[in-house]
C-alpha cells in the first residue's frame, strides 16, 4: 500500500485549491454558489496575515485529497479552535482511509496548537459523511442553528438600515 504525504498549500498552488473548491461545490450540488477566484484564495492563503490554511493529501505523486481550515475563538473556553471549511477526497479514491487521515492530520495540528475542539459543518442530506464523521466520534450540536448574513442583508445590516 503506498503512503499518505500532506502537502501544505504554497504560493503558486492557487489553482489547485479552486480546482478542489469546485470539485467539492459540484459533488454538494453548489457549483453555482462558487466564486472565489486563485487571486481570492491567494490572498486569503497568503496574504499579511493569512485568513485561512490549505493542505493536499497526496499518494504515489498525485493530490487525491484537499482541507481548508481556519481558527475560531471560543470565549465559553477562553481558547480558539479550529474550524474545517472543507475536506475532499476525490471519488474514486474514498473508502481508502483518506479521510481518517485528513481529520486525524488536523487534529494533531489542532492539539499542537492548544485548540480545544475542532468543529465543521455538513449537509443534512449527505449521510455518508454523517456516518463517517459519526464513526470519528463527532456529534452533531442539536441545539445550534447556523446562522448567515449575505448579500443585501449583509450590506443593510453594516450600513444600519
Amino acid at each position: 500500500m503506498s503512503t499518505l504525504t500532506f502537502r501544505d498549500a504554497l504560493p503558486g498552488d492557487e489553482g489547485r485549491v479552486a480546482w478542489f473548491v469546485r470539485a467539492l461545490a459540484e459533488y454538494e450540488k453548489l457549483l453555482h454558489e462558487v466564486a472565489g477566484t486563485e487571486a481570492d484564495y491567494a490572498a486569503a492563503l497568503f496574504g499579511a496575515p493569512p485568513r485561512c490554511h490549505a493542505m493536499f493529501v497526496e499518494r504515489d505523486g498525485i493530490d487525491v485529497g484537499f482541507a481548508l481550515w481556519f481558527y475560531n475563538f471560543s470565549t465559553f473556553a477562553g481558547r480558539h479552535g479550529l474550524y474545517v471549511e472543507d475536506v475532499f477526497v476525490l471519488p474514486e479514491h474514498r473508502g481508502g482511509g483518506i479521510g481518517t487521515a485528513i481529520f486525524s492530520e488536523l487534529a494533531r495540528r489542532a492539539v499542537a496548537q492548544g485548540c480545544v475542539r475542532m468543529e465543521w459543518s455538513v449537509l443534512n442530506w449527505n449521510a455518508p459523511a454523517v456516518k463517517f464523521y459519526n464513526g470519528l466520534g463527532a456529534r452533531p450540536m442539536s441545539d445550534w442553528t447556523v446562522q448567515r448574513l449575505t448579500g443585501d442583508a449583509l450590506a443593510a445590516v453594516a450600513s444600519d438600515k
